[in-house]
């Protein structure tokens, strides 16, 4: 999935300092004005036998990314961080995502190019480079690489 330069290049100094810290780099987003931007890093425990992560481990995890983020100095200005559990509404990115959360409700966006760029459907899966789902009843596949965003659509309705 394609993510901006800066994006990519916070996600790569977090993930392995992440890693040994037994935390899983959910997303990173830059958003807001180009002079002081707000980086958002969402994160939660790479084993995902545990529950989503509290509150209180965000707080606690939040002292290193920053550390991280001050050493990497990846944006000119000066910037706020935001750093939260993924939420009900979670991005996926990595491959590894989209086989555990099969099942789930997702909408996706794909990159620019011709015909239909958003689906919501349900998530059936990763397999050889391209993500299915089941839009209104029908088998949808789409490339990995032509993935902008995808994230889970909570449901209210229980």
């Amino acid at each position: 999935m394609p993510k901006s330069g800066i994006e990519q290049e916070i996600i790569d100094a977090l993930e392995p300092r992440a890693a040994e810290r037994g935390i899983d780099v959910v997303d990173v987003e830059v958003v807001g004005a180009t002079k002081a931007p707000c980086v958002r890093v969402r994160i939660d425990h790479a084993d995902e036998s545990l529950a989503t992560i509290s509150l209180d481990e965000v707080t606690a995890e939040t002292e290193w990314i920053s550390a991280a983020l001050d050493e990497l100095d990846p944006i000119p200005s000066s910037f706020t961080l935001e750093v939260s559990s993924p939420g009900m509404a979670r991005p996926l990115r990595k491959p590894r995502d989209f086989e555990r959360f099969a099942g789930e409700t997702v909408a996706v966006s794909l990159t620019p190019g011709e015909g239909r760029r958003r689906y919501t459907g349900v998530l059936l899966g990763i397999e050889e480079g391209t993500v299915a789902l089941e839009v209104d009843g029908e088998r949808v596949v789409l490339p990995f690489d032509d993935i902008r965003k995808c994230t889970i659509k909570p449901d209210f309705s229980a």
